[in-house]
């Protein structure tokens, strides 16, 4: 079993760039294909972007894409995700997960651990 903890989230003027950090313990992440996900107030939770197991390959829904990166970093066992160009519809809560099986998916319901979120607020 991995725990994970997020952090990096902070208050951020349109146009800026924050990155959030989801640190593992547990388990080393390279067992696990990760995935941040948001929640803004009064929205369901969606899918942000992925980063396989395996080879690494990133996926990003349309909204972010150009904007943020998924990375990994095995030595410190951390997974991150650069935010650029912020926009005030990119606030909302961060959450990171993790996924035992690789799935080539972005539902929330395939993804095993999940974090307690990081609040990202964008003001205009």
């Amino acid at each position: 079993q991995v725990q994970l903890v997020e952090s990096g989230g902070g208050l951020v003027q349109a146009g800026g760039s924050l990155r959030l950090s989801c640190a593992a313990s547990g388990r080393t992440l390279s067992s696990y294909r990760m995935g941040w996900f948001r929640q803004a107030p009064g929205k369901e939770r969606e899918f942000v972007a992925r980063i396989s197991r395996t080879y690494g390959f990133t996926y990003y829904t349309n909204s972010v894409k150009g904007r943020f990166t998924i990375s990994r970093d095995t030595a410190k066992n951390t997974v991150y995700l650069q935010m650029n160009s912020l926009k005030p519809e990119d606030t909302a809560v961060y959450y990171c997960a993790a996924d035992v099986a690789d799935r080539a998916t972005n539902q929330e319901r395939d993804y095993d651990y999940w974090g307690q979120g990081t609040q990202v607020t964008v003001s205009s």
